[in-house]
This record gives structure tokens, C-alpha cells and sequence, in this order.
């Protein structure tokens, strides 16, 4: 997993695979990993990933941690 990238689908626009930037990635209430961010033209992206995925990205420092 060398190269990290996140994307998520723009409900706005209806694109597929945008890419998320200024990511920020949260832990919700159950437990799950949610990123965070927008796609660079305003428009808010949200996307549910796997904990070893919102791990590598934090490390790769593609997306900032947003819990204690």
C-alpha cells in the first residue's frame, strides 16, 4: 500500500472515485472509520474505510487523525 489514495463518490455532481482532499479521518460512535473532506471545488465528500486503510493513510500521511 505504498501508494494511499481515498476517494468517495460525489453525490452533488454524481462522480464516481473523487478524490478526497484535506482528509480528515474520525472514528464513529460503533466503532468504523469515516473520512472526511472535499474534492477541492467546495463540494463535501464523506466515505466509510476499513481500519487498516485509515491507519496506512494516517501513516502515509495522505489524511490527518481525528480522535485522541
Amino acid at each position: 500500500m505504498a501508494d494511499i489514495t481515498l476517494t468517495a463518490y460525489n453525490v452533488k455532481t454524481k462522480e464516481k472515485g473523487v478524490p478526497i482532499q484535506d482528509a480528515v479521518i474520525k472514528k464513529t460512535a460503533k466503532g468504523a472509520y469515516m473520512v472526511q473532506g472535499n474534492d477541492g471545488k467546495g463540494n463535501k465528500l464523506t466515505t466509510l474505510v476499513n481500519e487498516a486503510k485509515a491507519l496506512a493513510a494516517i501513516e502515509a500521511g495522505v489524511a490527518k487523525k481525528g480522535w485522541d
